[in-house]
């Protein structure tokens, strides 16, 4: 039987020791375990960042300044297509898809490794994307109590994207502000009613969901984003908005 040699020996001990530091850093890592409770992996994530990452996962660009490098190197938190913000005239699903990759990359290849979150203005439908279905705009929307979260939450996960700027809950108190064609109406009740969007774009909660935990139903569904914070169009002779 042969024997190893000193040399050998060394090589093969040092591995051994690299291999169980490394699964006991994996171990201690809890914010990248699901089965941690959401609180505790939020704890863990936050002691661990930087000032700098903090700021970073604090930030929102827009897709024209996004990139991987600049992704990794300001540890950046959100990308976002605002209207008309395509990467390419007449852009398939799959350039899309493309585009929101190599952007998480940058984001992957952090020291911690936070992904990125990808947001787009699909206010009636994934309006930003070529071929997309394009629904009535809210005013109309509101007339017909019309429900579109299901189909638009498809149409946007299609791209590579999980997070959609809608509803807005606008209530347009003045008819010459200049964007009331983004509320559904000026009645309060009826913007209400019109949130049932949400369960459409998200996902309706099981009845064993975990409480307490923020619920996004599988691949066919996104984040959705109720806006334009508290106030918007409550404008005083339609030239501002009180918020």
């Amino acid at each position: 039987m042969s024997k190893l040699s000193p040399f050998a020996l060394v090589i093969l001990v040092m591995c051994s020791c690299l291999s169980a530091s490394m699964a006991a850093a994996s171990e201690n890592m809890k914010y990248k375990d699901p089965k941690q409770p959401l609180n505790i992996r939020i704890k863990d994530l936050m002691k661990r960042m930087t000032l700098e990452e903090k700021i970073g996962q604090m930030t929102q660009i827009e897709r024209t300044v996004a990139s991987a490098d600049v992704m990794q190197k300001y540890f950046i938190g959100s990308v976002l297509s605002g209207g008309g913000s395509v990467p390419a005239k007449e852009a398939s699903p799959e350039t899309w898809i493309n585009m929101v990759n190599e952007f998480q990359k940058g984001s992957l290849a952090t020291r911690l490794g936070i992904p990125m979150i990808y947001g787009i203005d699909a206010v009636h439908g994934n309006n930003n994307v070529y071929n997309a279905t394009i629904f009535p705009h809210n005013v109309g929307l509101g007339v017909t109590r019309q429900k579109i979260g299901v189909a638009t939450a498809l149409e946007v996960r299609a791209t590579g994207i999980n997070y959609a700027f809608a509803p807005c809950i606008a209530v347009c108190r003045d008819p010459r502000w200049g964007r009331c064609f983004e509320s559904y109406s000026e009645d309060p009740a009826i913007v209400r009613q019109m949130t049932e969007l949400i369960p459409g774009l998200q996902g309706d909660i099981p009845a064993n969901d975990r409480k307490g935990v923020p619920f996004v139903g599988g691949q066919k569904n996104v984040a959705a984003c109720a806006k334009h914070y508290v106030g918007d169009g409550g404008t005083t002779k339609g030239i501002n908005e009180n918020c």
